[in-house]
C-alpha cells in the first residue's frame, strides 16, 4: 500500500537524539501510513546502528557533497508518499497525533507547504527560547503572507517536488526560497501551530555565529535586495538583547542568564553580519566549516515567554495524547508540555 507520507530525516551523528525522534514516529496515529527515509552523511558514530533498529530505509551520502538541499533531493527521490515530511534528526513529536495535524492543511488543494511550531527544551538558549516563540506562535495561519517555514518540522506535496526540486546550492534556507517559489507559482503556506515538536539545540558560542552566518548567505542569495550593515548588527543586537533582558527579569533569571543572552545575540547578529559580508562564491572549505564545524573532511580541519507550554488543549487532552518516551533514553519532558 502506498503511504500517506514519506518522513525524510537528515543526520550525521545524531546518535544523542534520532531514537527519540523514530520512537515518536513509531507512535503516530498514521505510523502504519507513513515510510521512513534516513539520509546519512557519514555519521562516525551509532547513529545509523539506532536507525537501524527502526523501520527505516536507510541511504548514505559522501559528506564531501553534503548540504541542505542536496541531502533533502536524494531523501524525496527515494519517497513514494503523497507527501513529504522533513524532520530534522534531533528534533521530536511530543503527542500521537503530531503527523495529522501537520498534513491537515493540505486538505486545501492550493496549500504547497505546511509546518508545525517549534519549542526547546531544558538545553535551549534563552534567546532561543524567545525566538520559537516569535517565529512559531500559538495561532495557525493556514494561508500565511510571507514564505517564512522550517525543514525541521515541515511538510510538502511530492508532485511540487518533482517540479521543483530544493536548491542544492544554498548554504542553509532551502526551505524558505522552496516556499518563495511555491507562492510565486499561486500557491498556499500554512503553519500549523497545533503540530508541535521539541527541536533540540545545544550549541557553542561558535556553532550559533556559524549557523546565522551560513544562513545569512543564503538569505542574500534568495532575496538579493536584502541588507544587513554594520548599523543592523548594532542596533539589533541591542534591541534583541534588552528585550530578553527584560523577559529574564521578569521570569526571575536575570542574573542566571544575562551572560547567556548577550553571547547568543551577538553570535547571532554577528554571524549575520559576517555572512552578508560574504562576496563570490562559498569557498569549498567555508562550505566544510558550516555543514561539518567538528569535524575534519577531506583532509582539511574545519576548525514566561522563555519556556512556552504547548496551549492546544486542555492539560488532561494533552496528556492523552502525549507520547509515553520510557523506553527511550531521554531527560523527563512533562514540564515542557
Amino acid at each position: 500500500m502506498q503511504p500517506i507520507a514519506s518522513i525524510v530525516i537528515r543526520c550525521y551523528n545524531e546518535e544523542e537524539h534520532i531514537g527519540r525522534l523514530l520512537s515518536g514516529i513509531t507512535e503516530q496515529t498514521l505510523a502504519d501510513k507513513v515510510e521512513i527515509i534516513v539520509v546519512d552523511s557519514g555519521s562516525t558514530d551509532a547513529t545509523v546502528s539506532i536507525a537501524s533498529q527502526f523501520p527505516t530505509k536507510i541511504v548514505s551520502i559522501d559528506p564531501e557533497v553534503f548540504s541542505f538541499g542536496r541531502a533533502l533531493n536524494i531523501g524525496c527521490a527515494e519517497a513514494s508518499g503523497e507527501f513529504i515530511v522533513a524532520a530534522s534528526a534531533h528534533v521530536y513529536p511530543v503527542y500521537s497525533d503530531w503527523l495529522e495535524h501537520l498534513l491537515a492543511p493540505f486538505e486545501d488543494p492550493e496549500v504547497a507547504l505546511s509546518y508545525g511550531k517549534q519549542r526547546g527544551n531544558e538545553v535551549t538558549k534563552y534567546s532561543e527560547h524567545q525566538i520559537f516563540a516569535k517565529w512559531f506562535p500559538e495561532t495557525s495561519d493556514y494561508d500565511q503572507n510571507h514564505p517564512f517555514c522550517n525543514n525541521a518540522n515541515a511538510a510538502i506535496r511530492r508532485v511540487l517536488w518533482e517540479e521543483m526540486p530544493y536548491n542544492e546550492e544554498l548554504t542553509g534556507l532551502e526551505d524558505l526560497d522552496w516556499a518563495k517559489r511555491a507562492m510565486q507559482r499561486g500557491y498556499k503556506i500554512a503553519y500549523a501551530a497545533d503540530a508541535p515538536i521539541i527541536h533540540v539545540h545545544d550549541e557553542t558560542p561558535s556553532d550559533i555565529f556559524n549557523r546565522y552566518r551560513r544562513e545569512a548567505i543564503a538569505l542574500k542569495r534568495i532575496m538579493p535586495r536584502e541588507t544587513f550593515g554594520l548599523w543592523d548588527f548594532v542596533r539589533l543586537f541591542a534591541s534583541n538583547a534588552w528585550n530578553d533582558s527584560t523577559e529574564a527579569w521578569n521570569d526571575g533569571v536575570f542574573g542566571e542568564k544575562l551572560s547567556e543572552i548577550l553571547t547568543f545575540r551577538l553570535m547571532q547578529f554577528w554571524g549575520a553580519y559576517k555572512g552578508f559580508r560574504q562576496q563570490g562564491e562559498v569557498p569549498s572549505k567555508l562550505r566544510r566549516r558550516f555543514y561539518y564545524p567538528n569535524r575534519d573532511v577531506g583532509g582539511e580541519s574545519a576548525s514566561s515567554g522563555s519556556e512556552e507550554t504547548f496551549s492546544v488543549d486542555s492539560q488532561t487532552e494533552r496528556k492523552n495524547r502525549q507520547i509515553d518516551y520510557s523506553s527511550v533514553q531521554r531527560e523527563e519532558i512533562d514540564s515542557y508540555v
